[in-house]
């Protein structure tokens, strides 16, 4: 089991939008509007990294209104 993080920056305005967009997502297991240099951290858990990055560059990157998005793998 491969379980990540992947931060969100979004546009201005898009933030509540876009949570429930992402929270919709398989494999998405938690999302929460954050303070920071992000606007939205998400949870995932998947079989494989090839699967987190699908997510994080395929799923969540296409979405209207993402501008950037950064994948952090948790090692325990």
């Amino acid at each position: 089991m491969v379980h990540a993080f992947i931060m969100v920056k979004t546009a201005a305005g898009k933030s509540e939008g876009l949570l429930s967009e992402i929270r919709s997502l398989e494999p998405v297991g938690n999302a929460h509007i954050v303070a920071g240099n992000y606007d939205i951290i998400t949870e995932v858990d998947t079989g494989e990294v090839y699967d987190v990055l699908d997510v994080a560059s395929s799923k969540i990157q296409g979405l209207d209104g993402v501008s950037d998005t950064k994948t952090y793998i948790a090692m325990d």
